[in-house]
């Protein structure tokens, strides 16, 4: 069997649940996802996947299809949609699965405010539907990622040479996104980080290299209790140091699924994007903060700057409250 999900993180953690009940429902089966080089290691520990093959965009996707006609694969799935996925399709030839995006009914709700969806279910079980041929369900537990020994033991060394999480309760701090208007506010994040000192708790700010810059300004605003692990791991340290948390607080991004992809109970703060889009935590320990404004959704994926110039949907969670869903969060 052949997969196909190119990005983005979130998004491929999305899947597992489909990687999971194909393996339970035909264990012999033998599944080559394709993915972006740099998500790999998202799926590198999996037993649900046999092989991996990691593209790298400026290949020719000619090379990539010549490399696919080869493989005697019985079931072909598109778990993208995209137009790269479609070319890919037309190359590589065959019959495919695919699942329903809900394009329309998404620019719909943006751009009129009519909600006109009537399939609300989430992403990750609407990728079943690209796998009608192979009777599977969902199974009603989360999305999972499986984590090497190496990266927990170098995120346990990272906690304690940061003195983490102790004797103090230890919470994952996200502050970045893909796209600026899923960002709580800076000022937002360094008070909760001085409110949850103060509430006998550390934390690990976590990220990319983007967010390194801003994850140093959180910890030199929580002393030592904070420490800033962002652009210093990789998806699999990632999940590693979300996997040591009690308990998370993040944007709607693809790091907020892989805190649930380990367990980890976690804050979600949405803002630009809404539950009808089929992209909240999945079956997972979460409490979903947001404001109904009128002006929501106005975007699919969030971007650069508020339409309206005020970015309320995550201005008017304050950091107090979030502080408070923290506290409340089911273990």
């Amino acid at each position: 069997m052949l997969a196909v999900r190119f990005s983005s993180l979130g998004d491929l953690i999305l899947t597992t649940p489909l990687f999971r009940a194909i393996r339970t429902a035909h264990p012999a089966a033998q599944i080559t996802l394709v993915t972006k080089q740099e998500y790999v290691p998202l799926f590198a520990q999996s037993p649900r996947i046999t092989a991996v093959i990691g593209y790298d965009p400026a290949t020719p996707l000619r090379a990539l299809a010549g490399e696919l006609r080869s493989g005697a694969f019985t079931h072909r799935l598109d778990l993208h949609g995209s137009l790269r996925s479609r070319a890919l399709r037309a190359l590589v030839g065959g019959r495919w699965g695919s699942y329903p995006k809900r394009t329309l009914a998404r620019q719909i709700l943006i751009r009129s405010r009519r909600d006109v969806f009537r399939d609300r279910r989430h992403v990750a079980e609407r990728y079943f539907d690209a796998a009608r041929g192979l009777a599977v369900r969902p199974d009603g537990e989360p999305a999972e990622i499986f984590l090497h020994t190496d990266a927990l033991r170098a995120a346990d060394g990272f906690l304690r040479e940061n003195g983490l999480g102790r004797e103090r309760t230890l919470v994952a701090l996200v502050p970045g996104a893909a796209h600026a208007t899923k960002q709580w506010p800076e000022r937002h994040w360094q008070a909760l980080v001085r409110l949850a000192t103060e509430a006998r708790m550390d934390a690990v700010v976590l990220g990319g290299k983007r967010e390194q810059a801003l994850g140093a300004r959180l910890a030199g605003a929580g002393g030592g209790q904070v420490a800033n692990a962002a652009g210093l791991f990789d998806i699999q340290g990632t999940a590693a140091l979300l996997k040591r948390a009690r308990c998370a607080v993040a944007g709607d991004t693809g790091v907020m699924h892989l805190a649930t992809a380990v367990g980890v109970p976690v804050v979600v703060l949405l803002g630009p994007t809404v539950g009808a889009f089929g992209f909240l935590p999945y079956q997972a320990r979460a409490t979903v903060l947001e404001r109904d404004l009128p002006c929501r959704p106005c975007s699919t994926m969030g971007g650069p700057v508020c339409p309206l110039g005020h970015h309320q949907c995550l201005e008017l969670i304050a950091p107090a409250e979030v502080l408070q869903a923290l506290r409340k969060l089911p273990q």
